[in-house]
C-alpha cells in the first residue's frame, strides 16, 4: 500500500520565511536593547566616579582635620600647605602620629582609585591657591581632586566639574 503525502509531507520544522521573520524580530529587539545597555554601563561608571571622588575628598578632609588638631608629625607636613597633604600618595603611604615612639602611620586611602571613565589613576589636582576652574595644578598641596575625563555626563555636566 502506497501512502501519499501532501506538499509538506510529514516534515517538521520552520520554513525559510519563518526563520527570516524570527531573525528580523530578534535583530529589532537587540538593536533596542544595545543603547539601553550602553547607558546603563555609563551610568554605573558615573556612579563609581562620584563615589571615588567622595572617598578621596573625605580622605583629604580627614588629613586636614588631623593636621589642624596637631595629631600628625609636623616633620611630614609641607610648609605653606595650610595642613593639606602634599600629594595623593601621602594619603596612601601614611604619616606618623605626633608624640608617639612607634612607627605606626595613619593612612587615609588603601590605594589611589582608578578613574572609571578614563581607566587611569591620573586625577586632576587643585591647590588651595588655584582657581576653582583651573586645569593645571599649581604644584602645592592637594586641596581638591577632579576627573581628567573629557566629555559630559548623562546629566549634561562636565566630568571635570564634579
Amino acid at each position: 500500500m502506497i501512502m501519499r503525502r501532501g506538499w509538506r509531507g510529514s516534515a517538521s520544522g520552520f520554513t525559510f520565511i519563518e526563520l527570516v521573520i524570527a531573525t528580523a524580530v530578534l535583530m529589532v529587539l537587540a538593536s533596542a536593547a544595545l543603547p539601553l545597555a550602553r547607558v546603563s554601563i555609563r551610568r554605573q561608571k558615573e556612579t563609581m566616579l562620584r563615589a571615588d571622588l567622595r572617598e578621596m575628598r573625605m580622605a583629604i578632609d580627614r588629613f586636614k582635620d588631623m593636621a589642624d588638631a596637631g595629631a600628625l608629625a609636623s616633620t611630614q607636613l609641607q610648609l605653606g600647605c595650610d595642613n593639606y597633604p602634599a600629594s595623593l600618595d601621602l594619603l596612601v603611604d601614611g604619616v606618623p602620629r605626633a608624640n608617639t615612639v612607634s612607627n605606626l602611620k595613619v593612612r587615609w586611602l588603601r590605594r589611589i582609585p582608578l578613574d572609571p571613565v578614563t581607566g587611569r589613576t591620573d586625577w586632576g589636582l587643585r591647590a588651595y591657591s588655584d582657581a576653582p576652574d583651573a586645569t593645571a595644578w599649581g604644584g602645592q598641596c592637594v586641596y581638591d581632586v577632579y576627573s581628567k575625563a573629557e566629555g559630559k555626563a548623562l546629566d549634561g555636566t562636565k566630568y571635570r566639574d564634579w
